[in-house]
Parts: structure tokens; C-alpha cells; sequence
């Protein structure tokens, strides 16, 4: 079940692709399963979980009878929605852009208060791993990144990572396993990056930022 999920992640991606590129535009039917499988040399289930997927995204509509079809995306779309629809490789490249910024600008306007939150959530991410406690270390995780955006003192730049922060949860329970040890291997990573903004390294925060998304990309 396991590498069928995986698989079907691929399939995933691929169409999400397709559709940003402008391969299939809104109203246009994709191929049919045959077709599919035969293109990604995967097997019907693996293209129905796809498919699926991708219609409860808002980024498919499949109309009984007649195929699955690419979906209008709406003039006011939430940027949480669009983020959702997006290819994943779109949003990760988005995230790390964003991600970046917001740990140089920490270095230079982090005040005390912003370090005792950034530390508080290091803390308790650290407690969480310990305990084996996946979803506690989750959210110790995203608050961490949230704290730190909040200590670049750029509302803007907070607010998007405010969104990001709903697709970032999600892409953590789509995880194939998840445990507490995918946490674990980058820990000394954040633990160095708190140190790096404590100091106001920009330098060494935008590179321990790299290494984090690399890591969990």
C-alpha cells in the first residue's frame, strides 16, 4: 500500500505539472485511465488514487461518463487553496524563497521577546521528540518557523508564511511513516539556526535554512 502511495504522489505531480504548464487548460479532459497507466506505467488504482486526490484539491472534476476534467480556478481563489493546487516542486521552491528571507531578516530585527519564543518552541520540539510524540513535535515545529517569522518584523512576510504553515501540516501527515525521528535528524540544524539568529549571522541563518528544506524536501 505503501509504494502505491508513493507511486500515486508521482502521479500526483506530474499532472499538477502539466496543468501549470499549461499542457491541459481549464475545461480540458485529461487522458483516460488507460492511458494514464500506460503513461506513467502505473496501475489503475495508483491512477484512480491520483485522480481522487486531486478532484477533493479542487484541480480535477471527474463527470461520470463523460472523463475527468481540469478545473476553472476561481478569479478570487484563497492563496491556501492555490497553494494546494499547485505542483509540489512550485511550492517547495516558493517556501524556500520565503523561508530564506524571513531567517535574514531575524538576524537583524529579532528582538529578546522574539527569542524567547523561537527558543520556547525549539524547547518544546525537542521534549516532543523525546517522548516520541509525532503530532506534538509537529506543531512545536511550525512554531518555531512561525516564531521566527514573526521576529522578522515584516507583517507581510509573516502573513504568507501564516498560509504556508496550513500545506506544510498537511504535507507532514502525507509523510509514507511518519515518526518523530524525521524531526530528530534535523534538530541540531534548527538548535544552530536559533544560535544564528541569537547572533545575527545572516549568513549562517540562510545556510542552515537551505540544509532544513533540503533535508525535508
Amino acid at each position: 500500500m505503501a509504494n502505491a502511495i508513493k507511486l500515486a504522489d508521482k502521479v500526483i505531480y506530474q499532472l499538477q505539472q502539466d496543468i501549470s504548464l499549461g499542457k491541459y487548460k481549464p475545461g480540458d479532459m485529461i487522458p483516460p485511465e488507460p492511458v494514464l497507466m500506460e503513461l506513467f506505467h502505473v496501475g489503475r488504482s495508483t491512477v484512480r488514487e491520483a485522480i481522487k486526490t486531486l478532484s477533493n484539491a479542487g484541480i480535477l472534476r471527474v463527470q461520470q461518463g463523460a472523463g475527468t476534467f481540469v478545473c476553472s480556478p476561481e478569479t478570487d481563489e484563497p492563496l491556501d487553496k492555490r497553494l494546494r493546487r499547485a505542483a509540489r516542486l512550485e511550492v517547495n521552491q516558493v517556501r524556500s524563497l520565503l523561508e530564506i528571507e524571513i531567517a535574514r531578516l531575524a538576524t537583524r530585527f529579532r528582538d529578546e521577546q522574539d527569542l524567547e519564543y523561537i527558543s520556547a518552541a525549539l524547547a518544546d520540539r525537542w521534549q516532543a521528540i523525546q517522548s516520541e510524540d509525532y503530532e506534538a513535535a509537529a506543531d512545536a515545529d511550525i512554531r518555531f518557523h512561525k516564531s521566527i517569522a514573526q521576529a522578522s518584523h515584516n507583517s507581510v512576510l509573516a502573513d504568507l508564511y501564516q498560509t504556508f504553515t496550513s500545506v506544510i501540516r498537511e504535507s507532514f501527515s502525507q509523510r509514507e511513516k511518519p515518526h518523530v525521528q524525521q524531526f530528530q535528524q534535523t534538530h541540531q540544524l534548527h538548535a544552530g539556526l536559533l544560535t544564528a539568529i541569537q547572533n545575527q549571522d545572516a549568513a549562517a541563518a540562510t545556510n542552515l535554512v537551505t540544509q532544513i528544506l533540503e533535508t525535508n524536501f
